[in-house]
């Protein structure tokens, strides 16, 4: 066989990797599993999940037909539920809270919630309209899912709202950093188009403070929230970071879902540094792209990995190798400046500290080598702090100080929500829970506006 078959089969078989790994339900599926919901009235699903989706009424509503009902009331709660509906920790959630896990297996929620949103896509159905105007206009600072969420809920309240977004596409995470066959972008653009149909305008690769200032957006808005999320894997401070073959996770990602899938990575022996649920999708991400070998070194145990369980299985699926208490300590390149190995040690853990997590330490003389093609680094992402700090609000390292019950910072006009705020001990980083902080920051502002209009009235 020519080698340019070869390669044509080769790239057949990648591109077709990243197509969706799930089908979702047929109609008789999904009618059959919404007849085992029991329709609980103290459902403790809808206490479960952070948007508070009223889920026995969605389910009811596919059993009995009306699926534009049920994408509406899912919708209506968390303006991001399709994609939820794919990335939520639902067996932790919602599914884990079903009281059916007590006799038999809990309903698919998840599968349920998509099959009612995937229908409305691909019926092209617009669920909202924009309220009447008040007058009032509102600047939010990136388009991810809590900016997406606040600029709904503005939008159906009657505010002036615009998006101000730095990438080519709205949707942050959604759109760019969770992978296509587990997050097709056409999901996150279909979410978009729900909060633009609400008259929300959205200004695409416009950063603030640089394509606009934000003394400009601070003067020319009444209020402004910052959903800016988090920036780019930072270094680790080790020797050959520079290196060719070694790539931010992150941005790793972004190009399978922005560019023509290549098979660049075809027969190459990857690591992946860090184990959360963007090392595991590097991780999966070069298995698709037909590595030979994939290693996630990760310096803790799996007690304190911070990725979901579900992703762990599906990497494990995948072939991934997991070497737990391994820590690199350089990377090693050839003459031509490309990664050809990694030199690693092994750790021990030593006593929980203040945090709560038991601190990896060294183990002298265990260092170790291997060979390698590539190195993905996912340790966490770092802050725009110079932003942050140009809009002069209260922050610790990048996550802003917010009043919990109002979402305002120590600026009285700017609120804050998404990843801007998680961390220090404020929240858990869920693509739903950037959602509904989404939501009550735009009925907080709501509830500001009202009650300053009837003190001058």
């Amino acid at each position: 066989m020519s080698t340019v078959k070869q390669s044509r089969i080769s790239y057949d078989h990648i591109a077709a990797n990243f197509q969706e790994v799930h089908p979702g339900l047929s109609n008789r599926e999904a009618v059959e599993e919404a007849n085992r919901c029991l329709y609980c009235y103290d459902a403790p699903c809808i206490t479960a999940c952070p948007t508070g989706i009223d889920i026995p009424t969605f389910i009811k509503k596919i059993a009995s037909g009306n699926i534009k009902g049920s994408a509406t009331t899912i919708m209506s709660a968390n303006p991001i539920g399709a994609s939820c509906s794919r990335v939520c920790p639902t067996e932790e959630l919602c599914e884990g809270s079903c009281v059916l896990n007590h006799s038999t297996k809990p309903i698919m929620i998840g599968n349920l919630q998509r099959y009612a949103t995937d229908w409305a896509m691909k019926n092209n159905q617009i669920l909202f309209k924009a309220g009447k105007k008040n007058g009032t206009r509102v600047a939010i600072i990136g388009g991810g899912p809590a900016g997406l969420s606040a600029a709904r809920e503005l939008g159906i309240l009657g505010y002036d709202v615009t998006i101000f977004e730095a990438a080519e596409h709205a949707g942050g995470l959604n759109t760019y950093g969770i992978v296509s066959f587990r997050l097709p972008k056409e999901v996150s653009f279909w979410e978009v188009e729900q909060v633009e149909s609400v008259d929300v305008k959205i200004k695409t690769n416009t950063k603030v403070g640089i394509d606009i200032s934000v003394q400009e957006i601070l003067e020319n808005y009444d209020v402004v929230i910052l959903a800016i999320g988090m920036s780019s894997v930072p270094n680790i401070g080790i020797e050959g970071e520079d290196l060719q073959g070694v790539y931010d996770a992150i941005e790793f990602v972004k190009q399978t879902k922005t560019s023509p899938i290549t098979n660049e990575f075809l027969g190459k022996k990857v690591v992946v540094i860090g184990a959360g649920n963007t090392a595991i999708d590097g991780a999966t991400c070069s298995v698709r792209l037909g590595a030979e070998n994939v290693k996630i070194l990760y310096r803790r145990t799996l007690e304190e990995m911070t990725a979901y369980d579900f992703e762990y299985e599906f990497a494990k699926q995948d072939g991934v190798e997991f070497r737990w208490l391994t820590a690199p300590v350089r990377i090693i390149g050839d003459q031509l400046g490309n990664v050809k190995a990694i030199e690693c040690i092994k750790m021990e853990l030593t006593e929980a500290g203040e945090d709560g997590r038991r601190k990896p330490v060294p183990v002298k003389g265990s260092e170790f080598q291997l060979e390698v093609d590539a190195v993905i680094k996912a340790i966490g992402q770092s802050r725009y702090v110079n932003l942050i700090e140009e809009m002069n609000l209260e922050h610790d390292g990048g996550v802003v100080t917010i009043n919990e019950n109002t979402y305002q910072t120590s600026n009285k006009k700017v609120f804050a929500c998404g990843d801007v705020i998680f961390g220090k001990g404020q929240g858990e980083a869920m693509v739903v829970s950037a959602a509904q902080q989404g939501k009550k920051t735009a009925h907080a502002i709501h509830q500001m506006i009202n009650k300053t209009v009837s003190e001058t009235a």
